[in-house]
C-alpha cells in the first residue's frame, strides 16, 4: 500500500489512497456498504447511521473529529464499482469522498479521494486534520477485513 497523496490550492484540497486488495469487488463492496458494521473492522469510523444507499443521508462519527457528527448523502451509487459521498454547501465549503473498487487479476484495486473545496477553505485549513494517516489506516483496515477468511 502507497502512502496517501495529498494536493492543496488555495480554495482546496484533497487526499487520496490506493491500495490493492486479495478479494472480489463484491466483497470490499459488502463492507463499504454496511453501515451497522462499519465500526467492527475500521477504526477511523465510531459510528455510522443511516444506510448506505443512493440519495441517503448518513451520520457519521470518527475519533479524528470527537464530538462532531458528520452528514453527508450518497450522491453516486454503483454496486461493486463508485460510491460518492457530499458533505457541505458549494461555494463556501463542500466535502466529496469517491470510492472506487477496480477489478484486477488477484482482487480489486481500492481507491479513495475525498476533495474539499469552496470560499471557506483557505479559513478552515488550519482547524482541519491532516487527513493522510487517517486514510492510510482506513485502507490497511479494508484491506485486512476484506482478505479475511
Amino acid at each position: 500500500m502507497s502512502a496517501a497523496h495529498k494536493t492543496r490550492s488555495t480554495f482546496g484540497q484533497s487526499c487520496a489512497i490506493r491500495c490493492d486488495i486479495a478479494a472480489p469487488p463484491e466483497r470490499i463492496w459488502a463492507l463499504l456498504t454496511d453501515a451497522a458494521r462499519f465500526p467492527s473492522w475500521n477504526t477511523t469510523v465510531t459510528r455510522i447511521d443511516g444506510t448506505i444507499a443512493l440519495g441517503q443521508k448518513l451520520a457519521i462519527a470518527v475519533p479524528l473529529a470527537p464530538g462532531r457528527t458528520f452528514r453527508p448523502k450518497v450522491v453516486r451509487f454503483e454496486p461493486d464499482r463508485v460510491m460518492v459521498w457530499r458533505d457541505g454547501f458549494a461555494p463556501m465549503f463542500r466535502g466529496v469522498r469517491t470510492f472506487t473498487l477496480t477489478p484486477k487479476p488477484g482482487g480489486t484495486e481500492f481507491a479513495m479521494v475525498e476533495v474539499l473545496s469552496g470560499l471557506m477553505v483557505p479559513l478552515a485549513r488550519a482547524s482541519l486534520p491532516d487527513f493522510g494517516p487517517a486514510f492510510e489506516t482506513y485502507a490497511a483496515d479494508l484491506k485486512r477485513a476484506a482478505e479475511r477468511p
